[in-house]
């Protein structure tokens, strides 16, 4: 008996069956949005850099949650501007400081959004580095218990998570070590385990005012041609208590992602950076790409990489979109 010769053939794809077959799949509680809190009332300014970005103050952080809660959103990452800063950054830990009064103020008006405070002192610092100054160069172990003072105070506010961003050696254990002592040890600790030296951040450093005065951050980012390097930066902040591991950028980076997804059992998180949401704006601005296509594929793609969780200020567009999807 012959058979035909066989011929694979492609999927004929309605919306209802691709719908059906779909892979790789998102929702909003993915999603962490981030917010930049500045001192004043009534302040809601514009970023130029990032088109539909905004500096907040205190008393609009509430109203800013609850719109994100109407559409699904369930998880703020706050990033503070202070009031002053100093060589020593010592606003990051202040009882008042910025971050402290915006955890306190959510906490009392929508206590069931979940906060989680960035832990470095690049924005509180008058130099705009990531640690403390010695000689003109970054001192790891002088800054890291600065680091844990400002992680604790946060805790002691109220934050759900924190997550430090700074890249020195030995702050998770550090920061692990005093939430334990203070009875904390539910406080999760969210790495920026993979934290590269990028042009990307440009956006971010202007909203949150924390460029380098001098000098640049190589020193204690990773150099973006290594990759093995990911994996002993993972592992070390693992082994020394992280609960979620973090890659920054991430559509640069994708492949870390999937590294990292491959390697380790913990929660990947991924932050689609300033840099890379910008460019899509710019783009989206001189009409030469469909927006909202773009984000979605954008952010579809580093979740189908390996990323539980993306940062991403198109938070509040996406989860729009996943609504009606």
């Amino acid at each position: 008996m012959m058979f035909p010769e066989y011929r694979p053939r492609r999927l004929r794809r309605n919306e209802q069956f691709r719908s059906l077959i779909r892979e790789t799949r998102m929702s909003a509680g993915q999603l962490i949005y981030p917010l930049f809190v500045q001192p004043g009332r009534k302040v809601r300014e514009p970023v130029g850099s990032m088109p539909g970005v905004f500096r907040i103050s205190v008393d609009q952080l509430a109203a800013e949650a609850r719109e994100c809660q109407e559409l699904g959103l369930n998880h703020l990452l706050l990033f503070g501007l202070p009031d002053k800063k100093d060589p020593v950054g010592s606003g990051a830990h202040a009882k008042d400081g910025i971050i402290q009064r915006a955890i306190r103020e959510l906490k009392n008006k929508v206590p069931e959004m979940m906060i989680t405070t960035d832990v470095c002192l690049c924005e509180y610092t008058s130099h705009g580095h990531c640690g403390i100054l010695i000689d003109k160069q970054v001192d790891n172990d002088a800054t890291l218990e600065i680091l844990a003072q400002a992680a604790l105070s946060h805790a002691r506010a109220g934050a759900d998570m924190v997550a430090p961003s700074d890249m020195m050696d030995g702050r998770v254990a550090e920061i692990r070590q005093i939430l334990d002592e203070n009875n904390f040890e539910r406080v999760p600790i969210m790495s920026y385990a993979v934290k590269y030296a990028s042009a990307f951040y440009g956006p971010f450093r202007d909203a949150a005012e924390c460029a380098p005065q001098e000098g640049d951050r190589q020193g204690y980012q990773m150099d973006p041609a290594n990759s093995r390097e990911a994996l002993r930066e993972a592992t070390l902040d693992m082994e020394e208590g992280a609960d979620i591991l973090m890659v920054k950028p991430a559509v640069a980076y994708l492949d870390i992602i999937r590294q990292l997804r491959d390697e380790f059992d913990l929660p990947i998180a991924a932050y689609h950076v300033s840099g890379e949401y910008a460019m899509i704006k710019a783009a989206a601005a001189q009409g030469w790409i469909d927006e909202k296509r773009v984000m979605a594929e954008t952010l579809l793609s580093i979740h189908r990489a390996g990323a539980d969780i993306i940062i991403t200020y198109y938070a509040k567009e996406m989860a729009k979109l996943l609504r009606n999807v």
